[in-house]
């Protein structure tokens, strides 16, 4: 089993940033991959990014256009996602997920994929 607890939620206006952290505990961070997913009110779970276990391959949503960064520092046990040019559209529940697959350079794109996952932190982006 794992703990990851989420944290840097918060209200922001539209163009401001955020910085969330995604804290592990229970395993050792270096041998599983990591994401972030989000969920809006009434819409499905998706994925922004995600990251491989020793951090040297990502993946994005295209729809992010370039605006986060994902990054984990194994050495902390913490996954971060830089937020930046936030817009009202992503305001949602973020989630951090670990994928326990024992593959070097595995980024998982479903959520299906993933094997433990947090319990979230509300971004709210005002116009």
């Amino acid at each position: 089993q794992v703990e990851l607890v989420e944290s840097g939620g918060g209200l922001v206006q539209a163009g401001g940033s955020l910085r969330l952290s995604c804290a592990a505990s229970g395993r050792t961070f270096s041998n599983y991959a990591m994401g972030w997913f989000r969920q809006a009110p009434e819409k499905e779970r998706e994925l922004i990014a995600a990251i491989s276990r020793a951090g040297d391959r990502t993946y994005y949503a295209d729809s992010l256009k370039g605006r986060f960064t994902c990054s984990r520092d194994n050495a902390k046990n913490t996954l971060y996602l830089q937020m930046n040019s936030l817009e009202p559209e992503d305001t949602a529940v973020y989630y951090c997920a670990a994928d326990f697959t024992p593959i070097d350079r595995r980024v998982a794109k479903s959520a299906a994929e993933y094997d433990f996952w947090g319990q979230g932190t509300q971004v709210t982006v005002s116009s």
